[in-house]
């Protein structure tokens, strides 16, 4: 990820959200602007984060090495959103990893300047409230989801979530523990996709190539 040292092109940026919308204070005047591209890291884990993210363009996932070597992933974010907010209020001191799905754009706050300011902004600890608030209904209604939908029409949404430029990449071991299914389970599910046309096996993944029917079967399960 890096950083775009650019006053007019961040000012724009600034002037096409609603970012400043959530502080009480100039928060603009410590603004800076990154841009990651597809496999960029937003935060490593374990490292403490230097800054107080806001996702202004694109799709993150975030996922957590286990102490048994295991990797499990845990969820996805789209923009408009914050990352790092848990860091910064003490929940947890060292981040999750946060890679990139596709091209990002991020609007970033340095910690070390404005953690006072903003642990004592009324305005953004309440906008904040909704916010995690809104992220804990999303997760309620994704587990019930897993409990109550079959396998194919929660497999269709996370496959067009999950893909960047019409292509999937997740490795299956961790896409069938975030659905909660068998490895074997979801591969027999793939194997339906693929002979229905719906998708395609290539090099850089898998190509969404029909995605209409994926489409009716996601919009099956939104609550």
């Amino acid at each position: 990820m890096k950083r775009i040292n650019d006053g007019m092109i961040l000012k724009d940026y600034l002037s096409h959200s609603d970012f400043e919308q959530y502080f009480s204070f100039q928060a603009a005047q410590y603004a800076q602007l990154f841009h990651a591209k597809a496999g960029d890291y937003l935060m490593h884990e374990g490292e403490v984060p230097a800054y107080l993210y806001y996702l202004h363009t694109g799709r993150v996932k975030l996922y957590l090495t286990l102490s048994n070597g295991k990797v499990s992933l845990i969820d996805f974010f789209e923009a408009p959103c914050f990352i790092g907010e848990m860091e910064l209020i003490g929940v947890q001191r060292e981040s999750r990893a946060i890679q990139a799905l596709g091209d990002c754009y991020c609007l970033a706050l340095p910690v070390s300047k404005c953690k006072e300011q903003l642990l004592n902004d009324a305005l953004f600890l309440r906008k904040l409230c909704i916010y995690l608030g809104t992220k804990n209904s999303r997760n309620v209604a994704a587990l019930s989801q897993n409990q109550a939908f079959p396998l194919a029409n929660r497999l269709a949404a996370f496959l067009l979530y999950a893909s960047a430029d019409g292509y999937y990449k997740e490795p299956h071991t961790h896409t069938a523990e975030y659905l909660g299914v068998s490895y074997r389970h979801l591969l027999q599910t793939f194997s339906t996709f693929l002979q229905n046309g719906y998708i395609t096996k290539e090099k850089r993944g898998y190509h969404l190539v029909n995605p209409v029917p994926l489409e009716d079967m996601a919009r099956t399960i939104e609550l």
